[in-house]
C-alpha cells in the first residue's frame, strides 16, 4: 500500500478502516470507539479528531504521540470526564457517549483510568484504606464482583493489596507516607477493585524512577493475565508501548496516523512519524 493511500485511510472514519472493528483473536472487541472528536473553544484544530478503534478483550492496545498529541484528551472522553464533540464510545454493547447523569451511572464501572501522578489521583486526608473503599462504595455495591468478594471492607481493601503485592499494613496510611511506586499501586488497585471492563492507563509510569516503572509494567501484565482485564496503554515512550502492547497506535496532532501489530514495528510500510518515534526508540 503506498504512503498516499496509507495516509488517506487513517483520515477516515474509524468504520472504514481495515480492522480496525474486527474480532482480536477469538472474542469480540469489549470497546469500540468511531469517528471520536473533540475540539476546544478557540483552538485552531481538534485536539482529538475523528479516532476510531476497537479494544479486545484481554488485550493491551497502546497509543503511543508526543505531548500534547491529544493522547489525554482522548483518555478523558472515554472516561467522560470531557464530552466530545461528536462521535460513539460502545462499551459493552451500549454507546454511552450520549449518556449523561443516571443514565450513565451503571455503565461508570466498566471503565476506570491510572493517571500519570498517582500522588494527586489520591485524597491526601483519606487513609489508603479509604481511598480503595471509596470506588466500590459509590459504583460497585450495585455490582456482582466475582474477582474480589466483599465479605467485608477489611476483606476487601485486603484483597486489593494483596493484587498489587502491597502489604496489609499499607491500608492505615495516608499517601505522603508512600513511595511514588506504591502509590501507584494503590491507583492500580483502585481501578480494578469495581472488575472494569476497560483499564485507560494514561502515562502510568511518567513519574515513576526506573525501577518502579519496570515493576510497575511487569505487575500491570500479571493483572492484565490473571484478571483478563483489558487495557488502552497510553505514552509517549514508545518502548513501553511495545513491551506492553499486541497492538499500536500512533497519534499526531489529534490523529490516529498509523496502526499495527507490535511486531510489526520496525516494518517498512511505517508511517514517518513512526520512524520519528523509531530513532528514539
Amino acid at each position: 500500500m503506498s504512503r498516499q493511500i496509507a495516509e488517506r485511510r487513517d483520515a477516515r472514519s474509524a468504520a472504514q478502516l481495515p480492522g480496525a472493528h474486527a474480532s482480536i483473536g477469538n472474542s469480540s472487541p469489549v470497546l469500540i470507539v468511531d469517528g471520536l472528536t473533540r475540539t476546544y473553544a478557540g483552538a485552531a484544530r481538534p485536539a482529538v479528531q475523528d479516532v476510531g478503534f476497537a479494544l479486545g478483550r484481554g488485550e493491551c492496545l497502546g497509543l503511543v504521540g508526543e505531548s500534547g498529541c491529544g493522547k489525554s484528551t482522548l483518555a478523558r472522553c472515554l472516561l467522560k470526564i470531557e464530552e466530545a464533540d461528536a462521535g460513539s464510545i460502545v462499551l459493552g454493547g451500549q454507546d454511552i457517549a450520549p449518556l449523561r447523569g443516571r443514565k450513565l451511572r451503571p455503565h461508570r464501572r466498566k471503565i476506570q483510568i491510572v493517571f500519570q501522578n498517582p500522588a494527586a489521583a489520591l485524597n491526601p486526608k483519606l487513609r489508603i484504606r479509604d481511598s480503595l473503599l471509596d470506588p466500590y462504595l459509590r459504583l460497585g455495591r450495585e455490582a456482582k464482583l466475582s474477582r474480589f468478594a466483599f465479605a467485608s471492607r477489611e476483606a476487601y481493601v485486603r484483597q486489593l493489596l494483596e493484587a498489587v503485592e502491597l502489604p496489609a499494613e499499607i491500608a492505615g496510611r495516608y499517601p505522603h507516607e508512600l513511595s511514588g511506586g506504591q502509590r501507584q499501586r494503590v491507583t492500580i488497585a483502585r481501578a480494578i477493585g469495581i472488575e472494569p471492563d476497560v483499564v485507560v492507563l494514561d502515562e502510568p509510569t511518567a513519574s515513576l524512577d526506573v525501577i518502579s516503572q519496570g515493576a510497575v509494567l511487569d505487575l500491570l501484565t500479571e493483572l492484565r493475565a490473571s484478571l483478563g482485564l483489558s487495557y488502552l496503554f497510553i505514552s509517549h515512550d514508545l518502548a513501553a508501548v511495545h513491551r506492553m502492547s499486541q497492538r499500536i497506535m500512533v497519534m499526531r496532532s489529534g490523529q490516529i496516523v498509523d496502526r499495527f501489530g507490535a511486531d510489526e514495528l520496525f516494518a517498512d510500510e511505517r508511517h514517518p512519524y513512526t520512524r520519528e518515534l523509531i530513532s528514539i526508540f
